[in-house]
């Protein structure tokens, strides 16, 4: 058997499903975008015809045959142990999405794909009118075709695990919920000692400024990070995101609100990660696992990392703050650094996620993590998730959103039947925090260079440590590789205690 020869047969039967997935990529960016609204009837169509090839692709004889030549995909044991550890650490993500994908029924994959073509314009609508009941027989169906889609790809203890793992390979409703548990605490009790504190100054924040500057300064920052804009571009929505269409391809989005510029400003970092994180995978193995991000978790470390871990932190702010003065006068003049840090790091309650502050947000992904749980098992029902929604805020966060908007219409992620999404982002959270400790004891002044209006080096350390390596590795083992240790949520709390202490004296 000629392993090497085998292996290029099976890079070649993958690029298919590669080049049709950057298809869909492109059609769902440009709904998110420029489409005209009218355009959503025709648009489920093309998502249905397309997520049948991608389909079709992900489940051919010929894909099959290529993998089943190098390792077994009844047992998963490597046939071709010649190969070098990386390939052989990309066959069996290859054998997993193949399972995952066969797994799945073609007619099921293109009734999903239609459904949340329309489910998407659907809760655009309710989300718009304040009305939950508008966007409630979608997600009831929804959540059944999770519930079916969770039964396909099979589960041992709890049907959310199937759902989970397609975003966080390997991760149970039992360790989220141990992971979340050991998190969710420590954080109340913080919460609790901040808000009995005296509250922080931030009118200032809230001075107008236009759209036109506060595009201008996101271009700035994202191509300081290290983002190439002849390998994408940067567009208004309604609930930004992040686009890999494919390689030398990856579009970032934003919103401005024009009281609010740290709006932008922060959706550029965390969006900037995502998209250094795609556009810094190896090129030349795109198509591949190698070529691929490892997890959505992970994802969520990247532009999380710098968001917060960086683009919070008064290094950062020592540079930039003179900058921001510069462009935005005269509506910053005479703010001092010190005021400016704990300004942005305020901590306070709100009922949006994506606008919630550092301390909070893990909160509102727990409350999340709990409702999906209850939806897919059957113990709440979808005309209540309004009102559990908001006992859980008041819980949580004290305070109750005051219409379905500002509740639970907020996210798009059920629309586009994401359930199992939401816990990534707080495992992202925490991930970035453990890379942060071993950032810091690898790389010890950091700050003073990022003081200096570095930023090269930063976005080096993570290509070096995290983007070459694709798929190579699990989550919880590239984070053992780049710590020395195993992963826990100790540097995360560790890190937003020493961090809030600071802000709150």
């Amino acid at each position: 058997m000629d392993s090497k020869e085998d292996y290029q047969n099976l890079v070649k039967a993958s690029q298919n499903k590669y080049v049709l997935r950057g298809v869909e990529a492109l059609l769902h960016w440009d709904q998110e975008t420029y489409m005209p609204p009218q355009g959503a009837e025709f648009r489920a169509e093309q998502h249905k015809t397309i997520a049948s090839l991608v389909h079709n692709a992900s489940t051919s004889t010929e894909l099959k045959s290529a993998i089943e030549a190098l390792i077994s995909i009844e047992t998963g044991e490597v046939k071709a142990t010649n190969l070098p550890v990386d390939q052989q650490a990309a066959l069996i993500r290859w054998r997993r999405d193949y399972k995952k994908s066969v797994a799945l029924p073609g007619w099921f994959v293109e009734e999903l794909a239609k459904l949340t073509s329309h489910s998407l314009e659907a809760w655009k609508e309710a989300r718009k009118e304040k009305n939950f009941n508008k966007f409630a027989p979608y997600l009831e169906t929804l959540v059944e075709m999770a519930q079916r889609q969770a039964e396909f790809l099979g589960f041992k203890d709890n049907p959310y695990d199937a759902l989970i793992d397609q975003f966080e390979p390997g991760a149970t409703t039992a360790s989220t919920t141990e992971l979340f548990d050991s998190i969710k605490q420590p954080l109340v009790e913080l919460l609790k000692n901040i808000t009995e504190r005296p509250q922080l100054n931030t009118k200032f924040l809230e001075n107008p400024v236009s759209e036109d500057k506060q595009l201008k300064m996101g271009k700035t920052i994202l191509e300081e990070m290290g983002y190439n804009f002849s390998k994408g571009n940067l567009s208004k929505t309604t609930h930004p995101f992040c686009q890999y269409i494919g390689a030398n391809d990856c579009r970032v989005t934003t919103r401005i609100q024009i009281n609010d510029f740290m709006s932008n400003l922060k959706v550029v970092l965390h969006e900037g990660g995502h998209a250094l994180y795609a556009l810094q995978l190896p090129v030349d193995k795109a198509g591949t696992p190698l070529g691929e991000a490892i997890s959505m978790a992970v994802h969520e470390s990247q532009s999380r990392w710098w968001e917060c871990c960086i683009g919070l932190s008064k290094p950062f702010w020592k540079y930039y703050l003179p900058v921001l003065q510069k462009e935005y006068s005269p509506q910053l003049d005479g703010i001092q650094l010190e005021d400016f840090w704990k300004a942005v790091n305020k901590v306070k309650p709100s009922f949006i996620r994506v606008e919630a502050d550092e301390l909070t947000y893990p909160l509102h992904i727990i409350l999340r993590f709990e409702i999906e749980q209850a939806l897919i098992n059957n113990q709440l029902k979808v005309k209540d998730v309004p009102e559990v929604w908001n006992s859980k805020m008041k819980e949580l966060l004290g305070i109750t959103p005051p219409d379905d908007s500002m509740g639970c219409l907020q996210d798009v992620h059920w629309a586009f039947c994401g359930f199992g999404y939401f816990p990534t982002y707080l495992m992202g959270n925490a991930y970035a925090a453990y890379m942060l400790e071993a950032f810091t004891a690898q790389t010890p002044d950091w700050e003073a260079r990022l003081a200096g209006g570095q930023l090269a080096f930063i976005n080096e350390w993570m290509a070096k440590n995290v983007h070459q390596y694709g798929r190579q590795f699990d989550g919880p083992e590239l984070l053992e590789n780049i710590g020395k240790k195993p992963f826990t949520a100790d540097p995360y709390i560790q890190y937003l205690t020493a961090k809030y202490t600071e802000v709150y004296a």
